[in-house]
């Protein structure tokens, strides 16, 4: 089930966010990841960004508790259409909740207006791959060099797509 952040996931949310496999990936993440961080995001960056129009973060459950995290991003973009992210916490892994989620907010995009979806990923995170493929997305190409670090590196990407009926 997706739905919007509250206040009572920031518990949650720091307990996920601080894990090695996430700050990995998500560069946009403070690191080291504090109480405060996630504070700020669950109250005050999540609500923000959705009553803007901009980013549509929700909370992935499963439960009623708080598994992962799945936003789409640019509402407003062009030919790309929106751009949809996700992060799975690690005491939830490997269920299908991150595929569940992006393909239902997929569905969510499509059923207002959006005509294609698409995300990035690391040729090198194998998980995700395999989720986007999951979630019904399918391979376009390799994008070089367009993912940053907070090491300064950069990599390569796939770029994934799916496109309304």
């Amino acid at each position: 089930m997706l739905r919007p952040y509250r206040v009572d996931d920031v518990d949650a949310v720091f307990r996920a966010c601080p894990d090695p496999e996430i700050t990995r990936w998500l560069s946009a993440l403070p690191s080291p990841y504090t109480r405060e961080a996630a504070v700020e995001y669950v109250t005050g960056v999540a609500p923000r960004a959705r009553a803007g129009g901009t980013d549509l973060g929700c909370v992935v459950e499963a439960d009623g508790d708080l598994v992962g995290s799945c936003g789409m991003h640019a509402l407003t973009a062009g030919r790309l259409g929106p751009e949809i992210g996700y992060w799975t916490a690690h005491w939830a892994r490997g269920k299908g909740y991150a595929a569940e989620a992006a393909g239902d907010l997929v569905e969510w995009a499509f059923a207002h207006g959006a005509a294609r979806v698409h995300l990035f990923v690391d040729v090198a995170n194998t998980a995700p791959l395999s989720v986007a493929r999951r979630a019904g997305f399918e391979e376009e190409g390799i994008v070089r060099r367009c993912l940053d670090y907070r090491d300064r590196r950069t990599a390569d990407a796939v770029l994934f797509g799916r496109q309304s009926a």
